[in-house]
């Protein structure tokens, strides 16, 4: 049975190599109802989202109930299928807020020379069960679409149970039981922060391939196994400042709900391929 620790500043993680088959990538793309097609023979660097939390849990430190506040998604250069990796952390900081713990963490994955080719620092709240604080967290950071008309509107995806089921996997079952999500006080389980991503990514490379990218992501209102989403843009002339994922329809009403932003993603440094 794994030995679970408790959160500590400088905590290490355990170091071990990794890889990404273009069979895996096709096969978890698919369950999003993305083309894996899209992204050739690069890594969709949305993967290094998840594979960063479970270096965490792999070394000890659980992913179980915890919620991904800010995300940030740096790509040195693009990964490629099957190329092996490193994977390095550290718990950066915990600090006490008034519905339990944030948690600071760097996670970065090297190539073998020793280069960085992906980091993933990542900030969650770690709640606890005796507050009853229902809100709390730290600052908060200001929107990134502050206007759903400026947005140029990309693909648009419907989830469904069965759909985020196959792309989740063990480690925080809010993402893929009922009864974990009414737990943790959701109506319905919710999409990991990393699925979402992957389809902001998959319109980067179907648009603009990019061949390096400094982006922060914000998980702004949970978004559940059973609503639709779109990606929206915000572009500057020829650049790429920011992109949102709308949530479009809340199951079960039978009838369209304004959009809102699920997720923002602000882009800090783009180059093109």
């Amino acid at each position: 049975m794994t030995q679970w620790h408790e959160p500590v500043s400088g905590f290490q993680y355990q170091t071990h190599s990794l890889d990404l088959s273009a069979q895996t990538q096709a096969e978890r793309l698919t369950a999003c109802g993305i083309d894996p097609a899209i992204f050739d023979d690069d890594v969709d660097p949305a993967f290094f989202i998840g594979l960063a939390i479970h270096a965490g849990i792999d070394s000890g430190i659980s992913a179980e109930g915890n919620i991904n506040m800010l995300q940030r998604l740096i790509q040195h250069r693009p990964a490629k299928l099957g190329e092996m990796l490193t994977v390095k952390g550290e718990i950066k900081s915990v600090t006490a807020v008034p519905r339990g713990q944030r948690v600071e963490t760097d996670v970065w994955f090297e190539d073998a020379a020793g280069e960085r080719v992906i980091s993933c620092p990542r900030t969650s709240l770690r709640p606890q069960a005796q507050t009853n604080a229902n809100s709390g967290a730290g600052d908060k950071p200001r929107p990134v679409v502050d206007d759903l008309a400026v947005l140029r509107l990309g693909e648009s995806y419907q989830l469904t149970p069965e759909r985020v089921k196959s792309y989740s996997v063990e480690g925080n079952s809010i993402h893929y039981e009922q009864a974990a999500a009414e737990r943790a006080g959701f109506r319905a389980p919710l999409i990991g922060g990393g699925m979402g991503v992957h389809y902001l990514t998959a319109q980067m490379w179907h648009d603009r391939r990019p061949n390096s990218f400094a982006a922060s992501i914000y998980f702004r209102r949970p978004i559940f196994w059973d609503e639709a989403v779109q990606v929206g843009v915000i572009e500057e002339g020829d650049s790429w400042t920011g992109m949102g994922l709308l949530k479009l329809l809340m199951a079960g009403t039978g009838a369209s709900q304004p959009a809102k932003v699920g997720t923002e993603l602000s882009l800090a440094s783009y180059q093109l391929a």
